[in-house]
């Protein structure tokens, strides 16, 4: 199959899949997702993601109506029945169904699966980046559907020809971008912004941060401005689609280029990394 969709044990191409209009994720956007790439029918760091997914679930006291077990199983079966195996994996659960009210739905949530082909970014072409201020709500470590901010901030980066948003606070606190993390090179360490309330805690950053312990870089979890971004030796964006992505140009100003090299050995051992993690049986 070239698409594939499931929603309650339904399943077919995504374009035929149908969902109730009283999914509460109509009329609230009431619900968590997450997702990663597969490449050779192996789903990539998979434990993380569903670990996440049901941290995300748990915090908004939404019930799932599957374990991690039967979810991972449940992607799995499905990554096998399509006619590739690189692929970006999408699921997400919403409160429930029922009559438009704002008081939680009883019962379990509902289960959705959407499979598409992909293929991640290698990080060799460095990408440019817009500024927009993080009017977000202060709930940005849960992985909710409620995405509209982002969505905004996307097409603006879109309008201004550039790939990607940084978002930053009164006072110019860098946070993270609209679909990715955002993390600095300065003075040789990588700085990134801490895993509080104000950034998700990204799976590709946890992996950013493990290799630069396994490359003897130091790590600093740290806030950062917009002042230290603009003059960082590199800005990295990372996300499951892009493990380890330079940026070059921010608001029309050049940013980054100055450790190339430490840029370099982040970039080959993270897509190594990935590479043997999904490397064919």
């Amino acid at each position: 199959m070239k698409t594939l969709g499931y929603y309650n044990g339904r399943y077919g191409e995504l374009d035929e899949m149908m969902i109730p209009m009283n999914d509460r994720v109509c009329w609230f956007g009431d619900g968590v997702y997450d997702a990663g790439p597969s490449r050779n029918y192996k789903i990539f760091a998979l434990d993380e993601h569903v670990d996440r997914f049901f941290n995300s679930a748990g915090l908004l006291d939404i019930q799932m109506p599957v374990t991690k077990e039967e979810l991972k199983t449940i992607l799995q079966e499905m990554v096998n029945k399509m006619d590739t195996g690189n692929l970006f994996v999408y699921y997400q659960v919403t409160r429930g169904t029922g009559i438009r009210n704002h008081v939680f739905t009883e019962g379990p949530g509902n289960l959705w699966i959407a499979l598409r082909p992909a293929e991640i970014s290698d990080g060799t072409k460095p990408v440019r980046l817009i500024t927009v201020e993080d009017t977000r709500f202060l709930h940005c470590n849960i992985k909710t559907l409620n995405l509209i901010p982002s969505c905004m901030a996307s097409e603006k980066a879109k309008q201004a020809g550039c790939q990607e948003a940084v978002f930053y606070r009164p006072g110019g606190r860098v946070t993270e971008c609209a679909h990715s993390n955002v993390h600095i090179i300065r003075d040789g360490k990588l700085v990134t912004a801490p895993a509080d309330n104000l950034i998700l805690p990204g799976i590709a950053r946890a992996h950013l941060i493990r290799a630069c312990e396994a490359l003897n870089i130091p790590v600093s979890e740290t806030p950062y401005t917009l002042d230290d971004l603009f003059a960082a030796q590199e800005v990295i964006v990372t996300s499951s689609s892009n493990l380890c992505l330079p940026a070059c140009e921010i608001d029309g100003r050049q940013v980054g280029g100055k450790a190339p090299e430490l840029l370099e050995r982040l970039r080959v051992y993270l897509l190594e990394e990935f590479y043997e993690a999904t490397k064919e049986d």
